[in-house]
């Protein structure tokens, strides 16, 4: 493996349990199977699985659960050398998901005190991010201190090294105290990062981007820092805006949906390989969509992310399907 990381992305590390008796209510619910979780993690396992090079920053419980994420991820070659062993107590967030049918998924996440957010500026190397191609920051990193200043380091070391910064938005409104304060945290480091990833919804998070068009949303991010600003659409689609001006926009595959969460860190782990491949932002839209579809027809997030031949060979059958 190549010293130099593809991706090191920073952020949430937690637990999923999702519902093994799908299509009922969880008050009726009472097996459930245990899955690591936290976007920035599943994107990293995504990366990893498709043959990137990636590390991760974050900070874990000391004890059986954060054992087990530290586990997983080195099972599947991402880099923990970079996670922290909380030393305060704070336990790992728990997601709890109900599955009531194919268009009806919930989740209940556990998030007081938790072991993700007390993550510290000190536990951020500079050495480790400078020698990365991006830095991928995910949105509830930035909801408290002192995680939210670990995130600003990052980023400023990013910038000061060229590294290229990536903002996967991933709103949870139940880490936030309120709209004002989320949209002052997502603007300001939108407005630094060079690739913006996120649905419609979650733009809207940012005050003055409401009631806009997703043009004019791209326009002003292009004021500042950002080269490419995809924002997707669920089923309709996503679409991609480049600085310079070219507009690509991305078809959803047809999937057998099993529930509808963790569609978005399979998209961003896939639209991301394609561009550390080289490839073009039409085909980084292509793989983004069909690594998601593989991802919601599944029962879980981080193990059903797909390797590249499964990717490959999903996309082909779909568009043989098309002819």
């Amino acid at each position: 493996m190549k010293s130099k990381k593809d991706i090191v992305a920073i952020g949430r590390a937690a637990i999923d349990l999702n519902a093994v008796e799908i299509n009922r209510p969880m008050e009726e619910t009472e097996s459930f199977r245990k899955y690591v979780g936290g976007s920035p993690v599943n994107i990293s396992i995504g990366a990893s699985k498709l043959g990137l090079n990636v590390g991760l920053i974050a900070n874990v419980s000391d004890d059986q659960h954060g054992r087990y994420i530290t586990d997983y991820l080195n099972q599947l070659g991402v880099d923990t050398s970079q996670i922290h062993v909380d030393e305060n107590g704070h336990k790992t967030g728990l997601t709890f998901t109900e599955i009531k049918s194919p268009t009806e998924s919930n989740i209940l996440m556990y998030r007081e005190e938790v072991a993700d957010l007390y993550l510290e500026p000190k536990h951020v190397s500079e050495s480790y991010i400078k020698d990365s191609e991006y830095l991928l920051i995910s949105g509830t990193a930035l909801a408290q201190s002192p995680s939210r200043e670990a995130v600003l380091k990052s980023l400023a070391i990013a910038k000061a090294n060229s590294v290229k910064v990536v903002f996967e938005l991933d709103y949870r409104p139940y880490t936030w105290k309120s709209l004002e304060e989320t949209s002052i945290y997502y603007e300001l480091v939108a407005q630094q990062s060079d690739i913006i990833i996120g649905t419609r919804d979650e733009y809207d998070m940012i005050q003055r981007y409401q009631n806009i068009a997703d043009e004019e949303i791209s326009d002003s991010l292009f004021q500042y820092q950002s080269e490419l600003v995809v924002i997707k659409h669920g089923v309709q689609g996503s679409k991609a805006y480049t600085k310079s001006g070219e507009y690509y926009e991305g078809k959803a595959f047809k999937a057998k949906v099993v529930k509808t969460f963790g569609a978005g860190d399979s998209y961003a782990a896939a639209f991301l390989y394609a561009l550390v491949n080289g490839k073009q932002i039409a085909d980084a839209l292509k793989y983004g969509a069909a690594s998601a579809a593989i991802v919601v027809s599944s029962h879980s997030s981080s193990e059903a992310m797909p390797t590249s031949e499964k990717l490959e060979k999903f996309i082909e059958e779909q568009e043989s399907q098309k002819i």
